[in-house]
């Protein structure tokens, strides 16, 4: 699995750091997304793909 974000698309809802804090976080001044493992373990997927579908801005993409 490979993770790629479109930090122009987020709108810093916070749902996908709430599907999945080990691999997404928001930087503090304008809450827009930050990756912090583009290439999640195996035991992460569910929750990226989780994240992913709750983004309002569709500002996630997971390739698999």
């Amino acid at each position: 699995m490979k993770v790629i974000i479109d930090e122009d698309k987020c709108v810093g809802a916070g749902q996908c750091v709430l599907a999945a804090a080990e691999v997404f976080d928001q930087r503090e001044d304008d809450g827009i997304v930050v990756l912090l493992d583009a290439a999640p373990p195996d035991g992460l997927h569910a929750s990226v793909e989780e994240a992913a579908a709750r983004c309002p801005a569709l500002a996630i993409e997971v390739l698999k």
